[in-house]
């Protein structure tokens, strides 16, 4: 049955002439089958009903996670849309096929008949409040909206889509939300979501899909909502393989963490990639060409060759006595094992699995010539002989991929044996450490040699794969980073998200292509989402000056705010006045609602950071929950990407530039720090623009 107001009537009077009265009542019955809902799950008694004792863990804990899922969210309404069918949609359960009225929100609520008072927007019922238009109504007679002021419900908005002659309106109530000021961890869209993000969001687990998205089109919150309609749609299959967000560092991650939770999803991993390949402590950095080639796809061969170079074919035969009876396997039927396992391209650490096996196997085939019967314990057994072991040690030895990687750094006669052909005399001096460390523990390993060991610890083992992997600002990993995290979902699918204009490392990726070959889906559908939602029209057009000498041939984005923002270039005549200037800047931004982002170039950030403290401003820092008592946060530009703010004040933009090295990606570094604005946009300088934005 659809969703009615405690009356039950579904059109009463009522509705007619206090429509608000009649939803703000709806909207109350719903909260109170909701609390219902979680009541009912706390009275569970699992005494009886469990065999043993870990049983009644895993339900306890099962029971626990339901409870904290069934919790209303005071800042985030039970419904946000209503849609009322004129006719019954084809997979609702309604009877007699009449029409239907259904309330669209982040979960599914029912009363105490099992009757649902409100949709889970990913239902397949949902489907239409994102995508039905007057053109294409898909049996919807009414779109109603709702408006909330602090979790009460104030206002609704309805569209009428029975008129195909008419001409499509713009929502006002959905312009609000998204315009909204933020306080506090990034928020879910679910109720803004628009017609090409929902395709997005509700492509199949089967295939791989990439988001090329220009800032503002919400590239990230559509793959965290991709991410919770997966686990609606397949929610057995991915409790089983298991889902993993990967952001570009920490205070990204402390940025969106609250998304998935407001949409009912609790058992998310995030992670960094750093976070992934965390095989060793991280102490060193290298130099930005030194990562470029140790970050290039050609390494992978490097730490092929150097892994399989420590298999030797044997020169003894193995012998191996049981009771009064010795077996010989001459030398080279070992050399033709050995030589069928390195054909067989296998990991390493399997084909070393398998080498005992097969000697024993030659072995039992001696045996049975010999007139004996013996069956796989034999066999086992055999593989356990000490001569079997003392060959395999010596033909097939263990490897430590710290160990490894740390003689190909540290050795250049070994990497030089492993990277010719491969790497130029050049790069390898490039990559060797000056000063050879002397141990796995005391060597200052970088972020780029980590990912190296990671590769060489899957090519030793199979690194175990995930359901599904979102991995956001994409565009900034190496070919090495993306082998790392496909990997890890080798037998599952990715959501990959990003923007080729704002990658800011010098390895950043040039085609999603190449990435998608690295990553090991080259077969994924690349989506381009160019509608900006959140960055307003003078921002995005001002930063668009850019994408020619940044991402020549991408498509400029456009901004459907009608709003232009709060836009201003301001000079600064006297360079010692600059950090006066930004505070007072801030101090006047502050005076507006939201959040204020002050965005400056790394080196800028400590005199920035004194000068707010002498004018009594006080400051976050990047992934610091803001709250309406503290609500400006000074932000590297390094960390700005995937950040957004209500009013951003830009300092210098000269000085972002030349914080990185090399100008495009200077440039591109620029373009992320001016995009990070909702509402306004102040940028602040004492030195020329760069020419780009002129």
């Amino acid at each position: 049955m659809p969703a009615h107001a405690p009356d039950q009537h579904p059109e009463t009077t009522l509705d007619s002439l206090d429509p608000l009265h009649h939803e703000r009542a709806h909207l109350a019955a719903s909260r109170a089958a909701l609390r219902a809902m979680r009541e009912d799950v706390e009275a569970l008694d699992i005494k009886d009903v469990t065999a043993n004792w870990v049983n009644a863990q895993i339900l306890t804990r099962q029971i626990e996670e339901r409870i904290t899922a069934l919790a209303d969210l005071a800042h985030a309404p039970l419904f946000f849309g209503r849609l009322d069918y004129t006719e019954a949609p084809a997979d609702a359960a309604g009877e007699g096929g009449g029409a239907e009225r259904f309330y669209i929100g982040r979960r599914h609520v029912h009363d105490a008949h099992g009757d649902p008072m409100v949709v889970d927007w990913r239902a397949p019922v949902s489907q239409p409040f994102y995508r039905a238009s007057k053109k294409e109504p898909q049996g919807v007679g009414r779109r109603r909206r709702f408006g909330y002021t602090g979790g009460e419900l104030t206002a609704y908005e309805d569209e009428d889509l029975t008129d195909a002659s008419g001409a499509e309106q713009a929502s006002a109530l959905l312009q609000a939300e998204i315009e909204r000021p933020r306080v506090g961890p990034m928020r879910d869209i679910v109720a803004t979501i628009q017609p090409e993000q929902d395709e997005i969001v509700r492509a199949g687990i089967g295939g791989t899909v990439c988001v090329q998205g220009a800032p503002g089109t919400g590239k990230t919150a559509v793959g965290l909502h991709r991410v919770a309609y997966l686990l609606y749609a397949h929610r057995e299959r991915l409790a089983r393989t298991g889902t993993l967000v990967v952001g570009p560092n920490r205070s990204f991650l402390r940025y969106i963490e609250q998304v998935l939770p407001a949409l009912g999803e609790l058992n998310v991993a995030q992670a960094t990639v750093d976070d992934l390949v965390a095989h060793v402590e991280v102490r060193g950095t290298d130099p930005a060409e030194t990562a470029r080639i140790k970050g290039d796809a050609r390494m992978a061969e490097v730490l092929r060759r150097a892994v399989r170079s420590g298999v030797t074919m044997p020169t003894e035969p193995v012998v191996v006595v049981r009771g009064s009876r010795r077996w010989r396997v001459p030398a080279y039927e070992v050399e033709e094992i050995v030589r069928e396992l390195l054909a067989r391209d296998i990991r390493y650490g399997a084909a070393r699995e398998a080498l005992p096996q097969r000697i024993a196997h030659a072995v039992l085939v001696r045996m049975e010539q010999a007139g004996e019967a013996p069956d796989d314990r034999v066999q086992d057994a055999v593989a356990r002989n000490p001569a079997v072991k003392a060959a395999v040690k010596a033909v097939w030895p263990v490897v430590d991929p710290a160990k490894l990687v740390l003689r190909l750094l540290s050795d250049p006669e070994f990497l030089a044996e492993h990277a010719a052909g491969v790497l130029t005399e050049d790069e390898q001096r490039a990559v060797l450490w000056a000063k050879p460390a002397r141990s796995v523990r005391t060597a200052k390993w970088s972020a780029a040699d980590a990912v190296l060991i990671d590769e060489v610890t899957d090519l030793v083992q199979r690194t175990p794969s995930l359901g599904h992997v979102v991995l956001d600002e994409a565009q900034d990993l190496s070919p090495m980073q993306y082998r790392a995290v496909g990997r890890r979902c080798t037998t599952g699918s990715a959501t990959v998200l990003g923007d080729i204009a704002q990658g800011t490392t010098p390895w950043a990726t040039a085609s999603w292509r190449e990435a998608l070959v690295h990553l090991g889906k080259p077969d994924a559908a690349v989506e381009e989402l160019t509608q900006g939602f959140r960055v307003p029209r003078e921002v995005i057009a001002y930063a668009s000056r850019l994408l020619p000498a940044i991402a020549p041939g991408l498509t400029e984005a456009t901004s459907v705010r009608e709003a232009a923002g709060d836009f201003a270039v301001r000079a600064v005549a006297d360079p010692s006045a600059l950090d006066d200037a930004v505070v007072a800047a801030c101090r006047s931004s502050l005076e507006r609602e939201g959040s204020i982002g002050l965005i400056a170039a790394d080196a800028r950030v400590p005199a920035l950071a004194a000068a707010l403290t002498a004018a009594g401003l006080p400051h976050l820092a990047p992934g610091e929950e803001t709250t309406p008592d503290a609500r400006l946060t000074l932000v590297p530009a390094s960390l700005a990407k995937g950040l957004e703010y209500d009013h951003v004040v830009l300092d210098e933009p000269a000085a972002v530039v030349s914080g990185e090295p090399d100008e495009r990606t200077g440039l591109r570094r620029l373009y992320v720090a001016l995009t990070r604005a909702v509402s306004g946009l102040t940028v602040l300088h004492a030195e020329p623009l760069p020419a780009a934005l002129a």
